[in-house]
């Protein structure tokens, strides 16, 4: 009998455990969560349609905040859009911990991927994404296309993802002597996507190889191209140092934009989480 209440009282204490543990998570990252102030904003420029959808939500795991890009030019680039975002919140609202983030972003790209196909049904179409979760005081991301994911810290920007575009593609052909500097800087490839969700040939998404560590006064920026074609960095910088809540950055964002009229203004949306 022995052997047997040795086996029982190993289990009661790995379940004990376990419990703990997922209590723990989950206590966590109800604490910081609370601590986190959105903001929000989005014109539709010169386009006949809004393309750009974007969402956010926080659930015990997290807060979530994805921003997509429907590709403007292709037919269906609100339904790509709409469709990925959608299947981003759907999915994280039923994680229970914390314990595989990127594999949760790894999935969800791959069920929005085969959602967009199967309705675009041989049509053009396809959706940038970019997307974070803030757990504790860290940010765990996952992004396909040329959507930008920022964190504004200390009066300045660092990126956080890459661009996947044919610029990276032209650098690569300047530095094998294939084509000049200058070549690359005019090609009108240079911003075509060479990755996105409703692509034929998508495999993954980018995903960070750790948790990036934020602070307190740290502001996480997702922002569609439309914004970082309309603004210059310092353009955004100045907005960001004038502080306010995250509303009144993104709303002024989104008024200089609007201020500058550019005939060819594309869609644009940022959001703006700030980390208390």
């Amino acid at each position: 009998m022995q052997p047997y209440f040795v086996v029982c009282g190993a289990a009661v204490l790995f379940a004990v455990l376990l419990i703990i543990r997922i209590r723990l998570t989950r206590s966590s990252s109800s604490r910081t969560v609370s601590g986190i102030e959105i903001g929000n904003g989005q014109t539709i420029g010169s386009r006949s349609e809004q393309d750009d959808y974007f969402s956010s939500m926080t659930t015990p795991v997290g807060t979530l905040a994805v921003v997509a890009d429907g590709i403007s030019g292709l037919a269906n680039g609100r339904m790509s859009s709409t469709l990925a975002v959608t299947t981003f919140t759907k999915a994280f609202a039923k994680l229970e911990d914390a314990t595989n983030l990127n594999g949760y972003f790894a999935e969800a790209a791959t069920q929005s991927n085969r959602g967009i196909l199967q309705n675009l049904n041989g049509q053009g179409g396809g959706t940038t994404l970019a997307a974070v979760i803030v757990c504790g005081y860290q940010l765990y991301y996952g992004a396909v296309g040329d959507s930008l994911i920022t964190i504004y810290r200390n009066g300045h920007f660092q990126t956080v993802n890459s661009k996947h575009t044919a610029e990276i593609l032209l650098e690569e052909r300047v530095l094998a002597g294939q084509m000049t500097s200058e070549e690359a800087k005019t090609s009108p490839v240079r911003n075509q996507l060479v990755n996105y969700l409703g692509y034929e040939g998508f495999e993954s998404m980018e995903l960070g190889n750790a948790p990036i560590r934020l602070y307190s006064g740290d502001y996480v920026l997702l922002c569609s191209d439309g914004i970082q074609e309309a603004l210059t960095e310092i353009e955004q910088e100045e907005i960001m140092r004038k502080g306010g809540t995250p509303q009144e950055m993104a709303d002024a964002m989104i008024d200089t934009i609007n201020d500058k009229g550019f005939k060819s203004q594309d869609n644009a949306t940022v959001l703006i989480l700030a980390i208390g």
